[in-house]
């Protein structure tokens, strides 16, 4: 993935209005919580917290476009018992204030392990969604030192971009402009459940493709056989059986295959937005992977190998 571009807001009367609906949104998150920034060598990331401040962390990274406020229905159930970080991604709209550009896999590596750092987190568990899980594959394979696991949610970065994922953006901006009683019908036949979300968590998704002018960057960059092979921690993958982005079967084959210690997960009935899809079962599947790592068994069952499951 190559950039070239810093993205910007048109005008700052339209950045202004961004963050309103952006702080509204994160309303959604349960209280209380902490909002947090850290320096970088490519600009300043904002970061939001929930839960302890001890035991082991989980991070979350939203998927392109979006912002923290994704995330509220994983909040409270994993910040039960962990501290709970969202960060808001360098080249999206958001709190994040981007100064350099990342060029590529090993870079956006870079900023976000600055960020680990920063806040002073070892042993992280990465949650990422679409982008956010190219991010995280990413920093498994280029920097894994603070990183305990990761978890990527119908991610880029394991198959090619097929002409139907463009189709289903355009579908969805489509959708976004029905009036709001349709919107519902309309994400569960495209399989975009951002169409069904509260209408709060959809107004900065919609000011931002209005307003935001996004760096310049073409689909997430496929990783090599190698790249994939050289990740040494546990993996869980988890891909919607409905996934715009991904061939389900051809992915959960290419990561069992490649991936040291991986469990590759489909979510039967999901499209591409797995966290909102069905939450009550990502928040299981990742606490139990996570329950599973700290209890020193790999990714997959004990004495099974690499797990896969499809439907």
């Amino acid at each position: 993935m190559t950039r070239t571009s810093i993205g910007h807001f048109v005008s700052e009367e339209a950045r202004t209005k961004y963050l309103e609906a952006y702080d509204r949104a994160m309303e959604l998150w349960p209280s209380p919580r902490r909002e947090l920034d850290v320096e970088t060598a490519y600009g300043t990331v904002h970061v939001h917290h929930f839960g302890p401040t001890t035991g082991e962390p989980i991070v979350l990274l939203h998927g392109h476009a979006g912002h923290a406020s994704n995330w509220y229905p994983q909040i409270a159930a994993l910040g039960a018992h962990h501290p709970v970080y969202a960060i808001d991604t360098l080249d999206d709209p958001g709190r994040s204030v981007q100064r350099a550009v990342a060029t590529g896999s090993a870079e956006n590596a870079a900023w976000l392990g600055e960020v680990l750092a920063g806040l002073g987190l070892a042993r992280v568990h990465l949650v990422g969604a679409s982008y956010g899980g190219w991010l995280a594959l990413a920093l498994a394979i280029h920097a894994p030192e603070r990183l305990a696991s990761i978890a990527p949610l119908d991610p880029g970065g394991l198959d090619k971009v097929p002409a139907r994922f463009y189709a289903h953006l355009i579908g969805g901006l489509f959708g976004m402009l029905a009036p709001r009683r349709f919107r519902p019908a309309l994400g569960r036949l495209l399989a975009n459940p951002a169409l069904g979300s509260p209408p709060e968590m959809l107004a900065p998704l919609m000011l931002g493709m209005r307003s935001h002018r996004p760096n310049t960057r073409p689909p997430a960059r496929q990783f090599s056989d190698e790249e994939l092979r050289s990740i040494g921690l546990p993996v869980l993958v988890l891909v919607g059986a409905r996934s715009a982005l991904l061939r389900p079967r051809r992915v959960l084959e290419r990561v069992t295959a490649l991936i040291p210690d991986v469990r590759a997960e489909l979510v039967r009935g999901a499209g591409h937005g797995l966290n909102l899809e069905r939450p009550e079962e990502v928040n299981e599947q990742l606490l139990r992977f996570i329950r599973r790592g700290r209890e020193g068994e790999p990714a997959a069952d004990a004495g099974c190998g690499s797990k896969i499951t499809m439907e």
